[in-house]
């Protein structure tokens, strides 16, 4: 009879919360970042093993709220928004047909390092849509991932023509699957977080550029701090309920933090000197393409959303430059990402700062 009862408190596993996570603050303001504005179009996060980047991305993944979507919908589609519909959704939604919606957690999404096309992107049974006359299709990981955060660990080792297709649907927003003449495609829009080691081999420098922002991350090395995070760890995995009902208040408010960051983020402007000045950055840096300034203006209106401001300031694009364009700076394959220094001292020439310390 006990056991009967103490079941459903144990239905729901306890994610360690993202407010309880000390330091890392790199790393954890480009994942807000992201969350907020995902067209900045992900985060590759590169450091040190055992440095927490799982833990904090499943955190973030849990403190976000929850999401309306279609009831029995394989891809969460939006029932109010088209970009977000599987074309099924979208018919009866045209057709005046009633929809019943429910409440989800914001899906993460592992993907594992052997996966193969079909298990990402999904499959058709050819014999199924030749002998019924339906198009059979067989969901992948991108359609679980739509609206949610696709999180690929080891991206380095992952091969290069799964990693483009991975980009490819994150960028576009959609994933289509093709076989013997039948097409289906339907949304997939998703932050992608991808995670490594240096010391495993970086991606290649075409790659690295489609990732909307890179994070470095190094291991503590304040004693006391490595101390606290520690014992933090002990506390969790001794009794989580207990160490989660501690954080449950900073949760809540950073939730809301959130929800509104990303209702602010449209009226957020920034002036056309600063939008100059960003780019004239990127050109001195000399960064291919303009990834680097369409990423960077993004991020900066997201950090003012972030900080509750509808108008972005000079230590907006400081604190997110050298995340956006850090990893655009290596030509060679050969040559290690910068660790910002580069990127740091064109900005205080341009913008006429102090070079910090």
């Amino acid at each position: 009879m006990t056991a009967t009862l103490q079941a459903p408190a144990k239905t729901r596993r306890q994610v360690f919360p993202f407010t309880a996570i000390v330091g890392q603050e790199e790393m954890k303001l480009a994942l807000l970042l992201n969350v907020i504005d995902p067209k900045i179009g992900g985060v590759m996060i590169m450091g040190d093993r055992g440095t927490g980047k799982s833990t904090t991305i499943r955190a973030l993944a849990d403190l976000l709220p929850e999401i309306e979507v279609v009831e029995g919908d394989p891809f969460n589609s939006d029932p109010n928004d088209a970009d977000l519909m599987s074309d099924e959704v979208r018919q009866k939604v045209e057709q005046n047909e009633p929809i019943s919606t429910v409440k989800k957690k914001v899906q993460m999404i592992d993907l594992p390092l052997g996966a193969t096309e079909d298990r990402v992107c999904g499959t058709i049974d050819i014999e199924k849509a030749l002998s019924d006359g339906v198009k059979a299709f067989e969901p992948g990981l991108l359609a679980k991932a739509n609206r949610g955060i696709l999180y690929v660990d080891e991206v380095n080792l992952l091969d290069d023509h799964l990693v483009d297709v991975l980009l490819d649907s994150a960028a576009g927003g959609w994933n289509t699957v093709e076989r013997e003449g039948i097409s289906i495609r339907h949304p997939a829009q998703f932050v992608m977080v991808g995670s490594g080691n240096p010391e495993e081999g970086e991606l290649r420098p075409q790659l690295l550029d489609r990732f909307g922002m890179h994070a470095e991350i190094r291991t503590v090395k304040e004693p006391d701090l490595r101390v606290q995070i520690v014992e933090q760890r002990a506390e969790f995995d001794g009794n989580p309920n207990e160490f989660s009902d501690k954080y449950s208040d900073q949760q809540i408010a950073m939730q809301d933090k959130i929800v509104q960051a990303q209702q602010l983020l449209p009226s957020v402007t920034m002036d056309y000197d600063l939008r100059v000045k960003i780019s004239e950055i990127c050109s001195e840096l000399d960064v291919d393409g303009l990834r680097g300034d369409i990423v960077t203006n993004r991020a900066a209106k997201a950090i003012a959303a972030l900080e509750g401001r509808t108008e972005v300031t000079v230590d907006d694009i400081r604190r997110v430059i050298v995340l956006c364009l850090r990893h655009r700076l290596r030509k060679d394959p050969l040559e290690s990402i910068d660790s910002g220094y580069k990127v740091e001292k064109s900005v205080a020439r341009v913008f006429g700062l102090e070079l910090e310390e």
